[in-house]
């Protein structure tokens, strides 16, 4: 598969991690961006319960790429020090996990008021860094929705402000947005660590990859990463609705009989455009 390796938010085919690991066996993907265990978000579960989902993985030959952690998903005017201690929590969990890297966001934003909160943005996501550094994890931000860095040129000031925090491609988020996706690769490709895999309809209704308007074809041809992370977003889930802000994603909830067979699909079709 052109030396791709594939992970997965496995959270999507089954909340519990036993079955998130069969999903995952069974579309042949070893690597997980763990976001949910057993109903609960990754940043809500103790130290004790990651080192037993630890302990499954392992046995299953299963390995955490990501900490797909909701830090940063806050307010921009909410409490700075307990969006702090959120990501000490997660850092540590990495840790247990073994994760080499942590998704993160730039903080949601009074709808059309983002450039007025450059200088807070940067201020709070540098105490990100601060937090994070020498612990042996990458800050990964990711596109979304809602927040400062949800276009690509506000993304572009994060990265070039604060080096260490790496980018997540998200096509279908930037779809959403309004944004074209190749002029937002060709901005935003140096700062790129993956990719997380979803496309989008020209109305923001998630497809499989490769049936939006996201220019997979052009993406994955000049990515220069290994790891492509799948985020299916093609059946309602648990946990979607706490992470989302505002507009929410449309989803088309009867396409697929199971959130089993809609991660199957998704799966799929990223196979067939990486053969």
């Amino acid at each position: 598969m052109r030396g791709f390796e594939l992970c997965a938010f496995a959270d999507e085919a089954d909340k519990r991690i036993d079955g998130q690991i069969a999903a995952l066996q069974k579309n042949g993907i070893s690597y997980l961006e763990i976001r949910g265990v057993d109903g609960e978000n990754i940043a809500a579960i103790t130290a004790e319960k990651a080192k037993e989902v630890k302990k499954k993985l392992d046995a299953s030959g299963i390995s955490v790429w990501s900490v797909g952690s909701p830090c940063g998903k806050a307010d921009i005017d909410g409490d700075e020090e307990k969006e702090l201690d959120r990501l000490k929590h997660c850092l540590e969990l990495g840790n247990i996990l073994g994760a080499k890297n942590i998704r993160m966001f730039s903080f949601f934003m009074p709808k059309g008021e983002a450039d007025k909160y450059t200088d807070k943005v940067l201020r709070r996501l540098s105490r990100f860094c601060d937090t994070a550094r020498g612990c042996g994890i990458t800050l990964c931000h990711e596109n979304e929705k809602g927040i400062y860095g949800d276009v690509a040129e506000r993304c572009a000031i994060i990265h070039r402000a604060l080096p260490e925090i790496r980018a997540v491609f998200d096509p279908a988020n930037f779809v959403q947005c309004g944004e074209d996706t190749i002029k937002a690769w060709e901005l935003l490709s140096p700062y790129v660590h993956y990719m997380h895999i979803k496309d989008a309809l020209p109305d923001g209704s998630i497809v499989p990859a490769g049936t939006g308007i996201g220019n997979f074809p052009y993406l994955l041809e000049r990515y220069t990463g290994k790891v492509l992370t799948l985020e299916p977003h093609l059946k309602l889930f648990d946990g979607l609705g706490a992470l989302e802000n505002g507009e929410k994603t449309k989803i088309n909830e009867f396409a697929y009989a199971s959130s089993g067979e809609a991660f199957t699909a998704a799966a799929d079709a990223l196979k067939l455009l990486i053969k």
